[in-house]
C-alpha cells in the first residue's frame, strides 16, 4: 500500500494525470482506493456496468475480449476509462496476469476532477487517441498479413473512418 506522499510521486507520472499541479494531485491522490488482486483475477468483464478508472501501480493486466488478448498493461497505466464516459457497457474484459495493486478512480472523483481541472480530459483524451491509433496499426498489420482477412467489426476504428 502506498502512503500519501508515495501515492503523489506515482500519479504523478501517470500519463492521464501529467502537467497537473500538486496541490491539486495531492487532492486527487487522497481519494482514491487502492485495491489489490491476486494473479489470474478478472477485475471487471466485457459487457457489465463501468462506473471506476484504474491505474496499475504494480503487477500486470491483460485487456481481453474472450480468449482474444488486446493489450498488457503494466505500472503507470490505466484502463476503464471509456465507461466513465460513453456510460456503455465494458467493452473488453481485464484479468491480473501477476498479483496486481491499482489505484481506483470513481466516475463522480473524475467528473469533480475534470470541472476543477479541464486538463485531466484533456490528458485522457490523449491516451484513447494512442490507443485508437495503436489499434489502427494492429488492424492494418492484420489486413497485410491475411488479405483474405474479413474486414474490422464497425466499432473499430480504421484511418479511413475517422477523416
Amino acid at each position: 500500500m502506498l502512503n500519501s506522499f508515495q501515492r503523489l510521486l506515482f500519479i504523478r507520472e501517470v500519463p492521464v494525470f501529467k502537467e497537473l499541479r500538486d496541490e491539486f494531485l495531492a487532492r486527487l491522490a487522497a481519494v482514491m482506493d487502492e485495491l489489490s488482486f491476486p494473479a489470474n483475477h478478472t477485475i471487471f468483464t466485457k459487457g457489465q456496468e463501468g462506473r471506476s478508472l484504474y491505474v496499475v501501480v504494480s503487477g500486470r493486466v491483460r485487456v481481453h475480449i474472450a480468449n482474444q488478448e488486446i493489450v498488457q498493461l503494466e505500472q503507470g497505466h490505466c484502463f476503464g476509462e471509456m465507461a466513465l464516459f460513453d456510460a456503455e457497457p465494458r467493452s473488453a474484459s481485464v484479468t491480473t496476469l501477476i498479483p496486481s495493486d491499482c489505484l481506483v478512480l470513481t466516475q463522480q472523483q473524475l467528473y469533480e476532477a475534470i470541472e476543477e481541472n479541464p486538463a485531466i480530459a484533456v490528458n485522457i483524451i490523449r491516451v484513447l487517441s494512442h490507443r485508437i491509433r495503436d489499434l489502427n496499426q494492429k488492424v492494418n498489420l492484420l489486413q497485410q498479413t491475411s488479405p483474405s482477412a474479413p474486414a474490422p467489426p464497425s466499432r473499430i476504428y480504421n484511418s479511413a473512418n475517422l477523416r
